[in-house]
């Protein structure tokens, strides 16, 4: 009987927090919704310039109110919705305590109470995104056929960030695949290959994927994030 009073009490005091929670946040928690901001720059902006604002924005970010790790983890979360895994942008978001009251990243609260805002061009870019151009498409082309020669064999630092916030950096050529790259993330880190989802401007990059076939340098940022369930998911 006693156990049971208990059990009741811990109950109302932890709806108690629920509410107060709640009351903090906005009032409601809303699951996360597919559709993305749309918004326009006020002139017309690379991938590369996109990039490098919200590299900044993202480098930056601890710096505002609010905790460190609920900023690491609406990052990753803003990776995966961009690259339509909704899923598990949701789990990152219920992983971390995040409250939603509009079902959408630009704002959010974490079980303190503290609101987060994300700038539109963190979750999704612009409409007058600059697309590469025919030309530059057949320079790409002479660029890869060159890197097929031993000159591209040369090694530079990768950087790579996880969705833990941390970055690391791997000796990588332009001929490495993605899969071999994981390996090597493996030998550092300790992270298991089937838990790795390697992201590039978006775009989910496939262990048979080669560097010299994405337009990534050596001064660029690959995300990665790291999914402990990832076993779990069917390939």
């Amino acid at each position: 009987m006693g156990g049971c009073v208990g059990r009741s009490r811990m109950d109302a005091q932890e709806s108690d927090r629920s509410v107060t929670r709640s009351k903090k946040c906005g009032g409601r928690n809303e699951p996360l919704k597919k559709e993305r901001p749309k918004w326009k720059s006020e002139y017309p902006m690379t991938e590369g310039q996109l990039r490098s604002k919200r590299d900044e924005f993202w480098d930056t970010a601890p710096a505002f109110d609010g905790r460190k790790e609920i900023w690491d983890a609406l990052r990753a979360a803003a990776l995966a919705a961009e690259c339509n895994d909704l899923e598990l942008a949701q789990a990152i978001v219920d992983g971390a305590c995040i409250t939603l009251p509009h079902g959408s990243l630009t704002e959010s609260y974490d079980e303190l109470g503290n609101r987060y805002q994300l700038p539109k061009y963190t979750l999704s870019p612009p409409v007058n995104l600059i697309t590469e151009s025919s030309s530059q498409s057949k320079g790409s082309e002479s660029a890869q056929k060159a890197c097929q020669s031993p000159v591209c064999r040369a090694e530079f630092q990768l950087r790579v960030r996880l969705s833990t916030g941390k970055d690391v950096r791997l000796s990588a050529s332009m001929a490495d695949s993605i899969g071999q790259l994981k390996k090597q993330l493996k030998e550092q880190e300790d992270i298991d290959v089937s838990c790795q989802r390697w992201f590039f401007f978006g775009k989910l990059l496939t262990d048979q994927t080669r560097l010299q076939d994405t337009k990534i340098q050596k001064d660029f940022v690959v995300q990665v994030i790291v999914n402990i369930n990832a076993e779990t998911i069917t390939k």
